[in-house]
């Protein structure tokens, strides 16, 4: 069975089922080689290769490139390897069939959802069983851990994180309801609900439940006040982004 044949027999909004998930499939530590050499067709027949063979980039599994490569290492003129993991359980997103925008430098896991018309940008990371609702817009460098839970029309700011929770497994993902903003570098902690409307202070450290339609700021964050006309003109978002 295949990683994707098996990633479709657990439920990966599931903690159990995502450790599961994690401990069945088959490890991955890719390796990009470009080479040049010496080398025949017949020689890289069963490898994944692009361009001629005597100046070609390989890809596949460390385990097959890089002994096939030590074994003709004499025969090689030049030759670089690019890695980016090692024993990789969970692969990033296929992005081509999200119906969203999505800047360079994001980070989507398997498993996480992301919703219609949402805007994510540089160095946005989204992790594993995260959902992203219609229209929300996950600014640069912020976070969704796993199973983080974010509703419609949600601002989270540049280099906000929203806690993920997969250890210990009993433990309640982060909910942020709908309409929620929350400024640049809070941090929202696990188990903690964010109500419909609110808005969470820049900089504000969130440890317990916050009531919709209100302003939380501090750490700990704490209400200071219910939502008014102004804070509603300083936290308007923009339809004309997420188009």
């Amino acid at each position: 069975m295949t990683n994707e044949e098996l990633k479709n027999q657990f439920d990966l909004t599931n903690p159990y089922e995502i450790a599961k998930y994690i401990k069945a499939v088959t490890k991955q530590t890719p390796v990009k080689a470009y080479v040049n050499s010496d080398l025949t067709k017949d020689e890289l027949d069963g490898m994944e290769f692009y361009g001629p063979s005597t100046s070609c980039t390989i890809f596949g599994e460390s385990n097959v490139v890089l002994p096939f490569l030590e074994k003709i290492k004499d025969r090689i003129t030049s030759m670089r390897i690019e890695n980016d993991r090692r024993n990789s359980a969970i692969p990033m997103i296929d992005m081509t069939n999200i119906d969203a925008r999505i800047e360079p430098g994001v980070s989507i896991r398997e498993g996480a959802h992301i919703g219609k018309s949402c805007v994510l940008m540089m160095g946005a990371v989204i992790n594993i069983g995260a959902n992203i609702g219609d229209g929300t817009m996950i600014d640069m460098n912020a976070v969704v851990g796993a199973r983080g839970q974010l509703g419609k029309n949600v601002h989270l700011g540049a280099g906000a994180v929203v806690a993920g929770v997969l250890e210990p497994p009993s433990k309640t993902p982060v909910i942020v309801e709908d309409d929620v903003v929350i400024g640049a570098n809070a941090v929202i902690l696990e188990g903690v609900k964010v109500g419909k409307g609110a808005v969470v202070a820049a900089g504000a450290i969130v440890t317990k439940d916050v009531p919709a339609n209100t302003v939380v700021a501090g750490a700990p964050a704490k209400v200071i006040k219910d939502i008014d006309d102004q804070t509603k003109s300083k936290t308007e978002l923009l339809d004309d982004l997420r188009g």
